[in-house]
């Protein structure tokens, strides 16, 4: 499915351009036409009948890009479509222009708002959800207070962001407003540490990742400059990031750490480790965000001899299997969990059919996984299996420019 062209964007410091797709539904095919849209005001979702939620979900998908010729990339602002979960087939909805890299997503907890961060710069945009359509109103911008930003989580209360500054080794915390605006930085931390011996990775610290853990107690954070996992406590009465009682962990020296999943069920987590293609397990302590090593994987084949970096990492809702990405052998990695330690053993690999699967996601469901293949323009469907967790395509790809990131919400749309 292809995107429509769109007018062309403002000038640069305008508010982003949004355009929008409205559905005709014909005999199942869908015809799109691209309009400029005004702001409008927010309301509330509407929900599905409790049948139609149950057997025929649909929900919005999000999809963020690279767009700049340094990324050499062919991206062209945040894409939104409509998903049919019972079939994983995409409609093309909107998409927002004249954005600077908008490289990863993140709802805020009621899924009313979408933020993203801008790669390679030092801003994070906020965006307002309008209810039904799914499109995307722009409500503000605001520094991080660093360089290259490259994700963002909500904090349980809904009242912060947590950024981590790939560029300049810190984390920052920006405060949420009531509108879903974003106020000015409240704080900033320095990741502390000696620099792995990667000359070129490693210069200093680089954290990539900064998820909330499933209490929501900590916020660990994978480095890949300084071969660490963070873990970190939000006081969110002074706006302050504060090191746990077990600041880190040590990893293998010069594997990376880049982006980590928590296991649904057992006390485990596993960090995909971008410059040795490895996986590691690890025993998570939830009172205190204390890491404990238990286990580390190839996420290649042992055949393979070239080049790879290891880059997205999920575990399916059930617990059952773990999914990691590999850039250089284009694949999906997959691992088998066991229910009573949680360790991994190795499935088989999965080609990605396009280069560079920066990326990938499962539906809420985890009955479709879709990876996003940043040097071929594609997001391309498979189909998983609930038994042995294996992966085939389903036939579906969406082609749209550098895609680097997807984000599913999980509130219902109008059918």
């Amino acid at each position: 499915m292809s995107e429509s062209t769109t007018n062309p964007a403002p000038p640069a410091g305008e508010e982003p351009q949004l355009s929008r797709r409205r559905a005709l539904q014909q005999l199942a095919v869908v015809a799109t036409a691209a309009i400029a849209v005004p702001a409008q005001a927010a309301t509330l979702t509407h929900g599905e009948s409790a049948n139609q939620k149950t057997r025929n979900p649909t929900m919005f998908a999000y999809v963020g890009c690279r767009t700049t010729r340094e990324r050499n990339a062919r991206g062209n602002g945040i894409n939104v479509y409509r998903m049919d979960g019972a079939t994983g087939a995409w409609t093309h909805v909107q998409r927002v222009d004249n954005l600077i890299n908008p490289s990863f997503l993140a709802f805020d907890q009621t899924q009313r708002y979408l933020y993203t961060v801008h790669g390679d710069q030092s801003e994070v945009s906020a965006f307002r959800i309008e209810a039904d359509s799914g499109e995307l109103t722009f409500l503000n911008r605001q520094n991080t207070g660093g360089k290259n930003p490259v994700h963002l989580a909500s904090d349980p209360s809904n009242r912060f962001l947590v950024i981590p500054n790939y560029g300049s080794g810190t984390l920052a915390l920006l405060p949420r407003n009531a509108d879903g605006s974003l106020g000015a930085l409240a704080d900033l931390v320095e990741l502390p540490g000696k620099p792995g011996p990667h000359r070129v990775e490693q210069p200093h610290a680089r954290p990539h990742f900064s998820p909330f853990d499933p209490k929501g107690r900590f916020i660990v954070v994978p480095d890949k400059g300084l071969d660490k996992v963070f873990s970190y406590r939000l006081d969110a009465t002074a706006g302050k990031l504060l090191p746990a009682e077990t600041p880190f962990v040590e990893a293998r020296e010069t594997s990376g750490p880049r982006h980590i999943a928590f296991h649904p069920r057992l006390p485990m987590t596993y960090v995909a480790n971008e410059l040795d293609s490895t996986v590691t397990s690890y025993h998570y302590d939830e009172a205190s965000g204390r890491l404990t090593p238990r286990q580390i994987l190839s996420a290649l084949p042992a055949s393979f001899t070239g080049n790879s970096r290891a880059s997205e990492i999920e575990v399916d809702p059930a617990g059952r299997f773990v999914y990691a990405s590999n850039r250089g052998h284009d694949s999906i990695a997959i691992f088998a969990v066991d229910a009573t330690s949680g360790l991994l053993s190795f499935v088989a690999v999965e080609p990605t059919q396009g280069r560079t699967p920066r990326f990938f996601a499962l539906d809420p469901s985890g009955r479709f996984l879709y990876v996003a293949n940043e040097d071929s323009d594609s997001i391309v469907t498979f189909s998983v299996d609930p038994h042995s967790g294996r992966l085939r395509p389903t036939g579906q790809v969406i082609h749209t420019g550098s895609p680097v990131c997807i984000v599913f919400s999980q509130q219902l749309a109008q059918a």
